[in-house]
């Protein structure tokens, strides 16, 4: 994953407005191997995370398109087990380039794999595109709408799950509603603001499909968007 410029973290009366405040742990001096090797939680989320690195097409795709765009994401380096506030499950820091996996939220492999995906979707946007996180809500909207809709975060079944049964555009409501709800979990504006930034950008974000090339409703439909995208260079240069 490319670095870019070194941003320092806010100062502490920015944090509110930038979503510092759901993860505590990145303002503290890193352990030592020992005092984090006594914590179960940590070795079970990095332990869940090997798995979805390994084994999960969405996580592969993604990781294989970053290392085609020049941003090869490296484990020890670009992922770190935390504990985070109780409402969220994970979140991308642009600012050291990392993902943040949330030890003491995510208990099941399936939750792993979806956090995972989705904070890999932001990192892939960060990667390709000149992304103000901090200071253009609207880029912030466009990376949460293509996190909801290509992450499995809306599968029917994560729907039924949630206790929502609406099936007519239940994708789009959401993915909407998703993006919606992250912004105002990191960001100190209104939930007008929001949703405005959402409305503004939806149908080009929602289209944009990269580097899926499709909405991978399944793991199936994941396995084939990634033999797709690994066959992708050499269809053209069969053309």
């Amino acid at each position: 994953m490319e670095q870019g410029e070194a941003v320092s973290p806010p100062a502490a009366e920015e944090e509110d407005d930038l979503g510092y405040r759901l993860f505590p742990d990145r303002n503290k001096k890193p352990q030592s191997f020992l005092v984090r090797s006594l914590f179960t939680f940590h070795n079970r989320c990095q332990l869940m995370l090997r798995m979805t690195l390994e084994t999960n097409p969405y996580a592969q795709l993604l990781l294989e398109a970053m290392k085609q765009s020049g941003c090869t994401v490296f484990n020890d380096r670009h992922f770190s087990c935390e504990n985070c506030d109780g409402c969220v499950s994970g979140g991308f820091d642009s600012a050291t380039s990392q993902i943040v996996l949330c030890q003491n939220n995510i208990r099941q492999q399936s939750h792993m794999n979806r956090v995972v995906t989705h904070e890999l979707i932001h990192a892939f946007d960060h990667c390709r595109a000149h992304v103000d996180w901090f200071k253009n809500v609207k880029h912030l909207a466009c990376s949460e709408i293509r996190a909801a809709n290509l992450s499995g975060d809306c599968t029917l079944m994560n729907e039924i799950a949630r206790f929502k049964f609406g099936l007519k555009g239940h994708h789009q409501t959401c993915v909407r509603d998703r993006a919606i709800r992250s912004i105002l979990a990191v960001r100190k504006v209104s939930k007008e603001t929001a949703e405005k930034a959402v409305d503004e950008v939806f149908d080009a974000c929602f289209n944009d499909l990269e580097p899926f090339g499709r909405v991978p409703h399944s793991k199936t439909d994941a396995k084939r968007a990634y033999r797709d995208f690994q066959n992708r260079d050499r269809y053209n240069a069969n053309l």
